[in-house]
Order: structure tokens, then sequence, then C-alpha cells
């Protein structure tokens, strides 16, 4: 094997490098596929010509792609729920119901994250949004700001594996799977994990009350009616939404990119209903889903031209050669992928990841034998969600967890980096435990579309 046929591995190095100057991932990834494009050009092994295929992938794979029509209407949805209170009225809800358990404020916030998950697919804004009404509430009841940070990380970073999740889209369309069972598969671990952290901070509130401090008894509305009420307005109308959007889909009603438009009809009514949708917000809300959706897509664009070069360069070849050479059988190829994945989670963001790693180990992943394990039908959808629960653990992986800035950059004075690097590690071991039981037990994450399917 000559330098030249090292090239594609090149590519990953200089990609490294320029990521960590500082530079936006789309030029970083658009840039490095044009200079190797005309390194390989000079030395023989890339045509001129595929600079124009470059384009034509780009136009087909992303402007032209109807599946990728649910992203800009997931972020609209989200930023929706952001803006109009629905989230503060949830909040005071559960910890109210849930009073009586303990770190019962802890529960509420992982309850929260649960159920925006399932109406948003946007960590950014889960996470802002519950950094902003919970984490001074926790810190004025005495929890420790570890806890504190940790958990509302963790509780907002589920919206990227319960559906409707904005990866999930992404990874049915590079997968060239089925958005709608991959968001019906992503169920069953999605919950898991919320039910791993409900039962983390319950044992921690329990042993440690003074960390965690249960809330007064008396907290709360004083009658039935006065619950009744505080109910309907704070469970009802997002219970609605998630029965309009997951409902959809389950039932077979509609499609994702449908159920997404179902979704932002939905969330403009529980506004409208609460009193927050003026010209002025609404403006608002379609402005910072349109730079939101902007910067998404300008990564995607980055990435489709570094994978179209990396595998024209003849990187397939290479890696499979170099997996090939190692000598790894099925389980060893499957944890080296995972292993990858998750130590590129402390530098990069999902969405790298997912356009630059899918590409090129997806065609090795097809050919592994599992045996009784995994069928060959269901092996690439197992995979997709083994990576889908994997990459949540780049949202809280330092240094370049966005979970983390996000935190950083709306907790009060008090909370330093360091007590929310420590809050997370907890949460990062269970995340790594959910994963390792959906590899142990497959029918997690594939009882559910088996079921429904028939």
């Amino acid at each position: 094997m000559s330098w030249v046929d090292l090239l594609p591995l090149f590519m990953f190095v200089a990609m490294g490098v320029f990521l960590f100057t500082g530079l936006p991932v789309a030029a970083v990834l658009g840039g490095v596929a044009l200079w190797f494009g005309y390194l390989g050009w000079a030395f023989g092994v890339f045509q001129p010509i595929e600079f124009f295929a470059i384009i034509g992938r780009v136009w087909g794979g992303v402007a032209e792609n109807v599946v990728l029509t649910a992203v800009p209407m997931f972020i609209l949805m989200g930023t929706i729920l952001e803006r109009s209170g629905i989230a503060e009225d949830l909040l005071n809800c559960l910890q109210i119901l849930f009073r009586r358990v303990p770190a019962a404020l802890a529960v509420s916030v992982v309850l929260m994250g649960t159920i925006l998950a399932a109406t948003t697919g946007i960590v950014g804004a889960s996470v802002v949004m519950l950094s902003s009404l919970a984490l001074p509430a926790m810190l004025r009841r005495g929890y420790s700001p570890e806890l504190a940070t940790g958990t509302i990380g963790a509780a907002g970073t589920l919206g990227i594996l319960i559906p409707p999740s904005i990866m999930l889209v992404f990874m049915a369309d590079l997968l060239a799977l089925s958005a709608s069972t991959l968001f019906v598969g992503a169920m069953l671990p999605g919950l898991l994990l919320a039910a791993l952290y409900l039962i983390y901070v319950v044992v921690y509130g329990a042993l440690r009350p003074e960390r965690a401090p249960p809330l007064p008894r008396d907290i709360g509305p004083k009658s039935a009616g006065a619950m009744i009420v505080m109910i309907l307005k704070g469970l009802v109308p997002v219970s609605a939404l998630i029965g309009l959007v997951l409902g959809s889909i389950l039932a077979g009603w509609a499609t994702a990119t449908e159920a997404a438009a179902v979704g932002v009809s939905g969330a403009f009514v529980l506004a409208l209903l609460n009193g927050r949708l003026t010209f002025g917000g609404v403006h608002d809300m379609l402005v910072r889903s349109a730079i939101t959706n902007a910067m998404v897509f300008f990564v995607f664009i980055g990435a489709t031209a570094f994978s179209y070069v990396f595998r024209s360069l003849g990187g397939d070849h290479v890696v499979t050669e170099m997996v090939n050479t190692a000598g790894f059988g099925a389980w060893g190829v499957l944890l080296l992928v995972m292993g990858i994945v998750f130590v590129l989670g402390f530098f990069f963001d999902w969405v790298e990841i997912v356009l630059i790693v899918l590409p090129v180990f997806t065609p090795i992943v097809k050919l592994l034998d599992f045996g009784d394990h995994v069928t060959k039908a269901d092996l690439i959808y197992w995979f997709a969600l083994l990576l889908a629960i994997n990459l949540q653990t780049s949202f809280l992986t330092p240094p370049f967890g966005g979970t983390l800035f996000y935190l950083r950059g709306v907790a009060p004075p008090g909370v330093t980096l360091g007590h929310i690097y420590r809050g997370i590690v907890p949460y990062v071991i269970l995340q790594l435990i959910g994963l390792m039981l959906v590899i142990a037990f497959p029918s997690i994450a594939l009882w559910l579309p088996r079921y429904l399917g028939g």
C-alpha cells in the first residue's frame, strides 16, 4: 500500500487538526474535501469531473431530500415550546405531583426532560429551558451543584434519542432506512435511559437527603379542584402534543415528516391558547429556527462533500482492509466502532460523527454475522440504535460536550465548570450501562418495531 493509498486517512488527520483551530465545522469538512480532491487530482486518483459530482450529491442528497424536510419543522416545534411558557407550567406540575418522592425536584427534572424529548429533538433548547427553570430552584432548595447540573444535562439530552429525534431523521436518510421504524425502535432504549436516571436520583436522594432535600409536604394546591386545574394546565397540553406527534406515527397515520408538520401545528395552537403567540414572538421563533436550520444544513453539505471525496479516494477499501487485517470478529468490530464513536464524542458533535462515521463503517457492519443474537434483517436497525445511544454521551463528555457549555452559559456564578464535569460523570456511566444492555438484549430496541409491524 503506497502513501497515495493512505490519502483518506490523511483526510481524517487534517480534519481533526483544523477542527481544533476553532473554524466552523462545515467549512472544515468542505475545505478539507476540496483540498484532498485537488491532491487526488494531482496524483491521478481523483478526476476533475468529480468536483461537479459533489454538487449533484449535495443537491440530490440534501436540497431535494423529502425526509430532511422534517428537520426544520422539529426545530421550529422546539423553539415554539421554549418560548410559549408551556415548559414552566409542566415543571411546576411535576414537582408538586412527586413531592413525596426522595429528590422530588430532580425526579421532576428527569420526567420533564423525557416529556420534552417526546415533543422536540433539540437538545440545546431542552437543556437551556431546563437550566433556566430548574437550576435556580434546585440550588435554592439546597441541592448540590453536581447533582443539579448533572441531572439537568442528562435529562436534556434525552431528546436526541427519544422520538421525534432530529438525529434519527439524519441517520435514517444516510442508511436508507425508515425514519418511522427508527423512531419506534428508539422509544424503549430512550425510556430505559430515563428509568436509569430516575433510579439513580431516587436512590441518591434517599441516601444523601442533605444533598437532595425533599420538598415540603404542603407545597402546591390545597384543594382537589385547584389540583385538577394545575394538571389540566401543566400536563394535558404537552400530553396532547405528544399524542399528536408520536400517536400519528405509531398508528400509521403519518410518516415522521408528516408528523413533524402536525407537531408544529399543535405547538402553535398551544402557544396561542397559552396567550404567548404574538406577532413579535412568531417572528422571533421563525428567525431563531431559520438560523439553527442554516447551521445544521451547512454542516450536512460540508460532510456530504467530505464523505464523497473520502470514498472516491478509496477510503472504504482502506478501512475495510485495516479491519480485516486486524482479525476482529463480528463482536470485535462492533465494540471497535462503539469505542471509536465514544472517543470521538469527547471532541465532536453528533452531526459530524454521524455524517463521517456512518458512510465509512456501515458497509463493514452489514457484512457482520452475529448468529442468532441478531438477524441480518434487523442488524442495521440495531446498529443504528446502538450508535444513537452511544452518541448521547457526546453531549456530556468533556472537553467539548455541547450540554456542558449550555449549562455553563445559563448557570449562576456559584456553579463552576468543575461542578458540571463532576455532575455528569454518573450519567455518562448510566448511558454506557444502557448501551451495554441494548447490546446484550437487542429486543429492547427491536421488539416494538416487530410488534407494531405485525
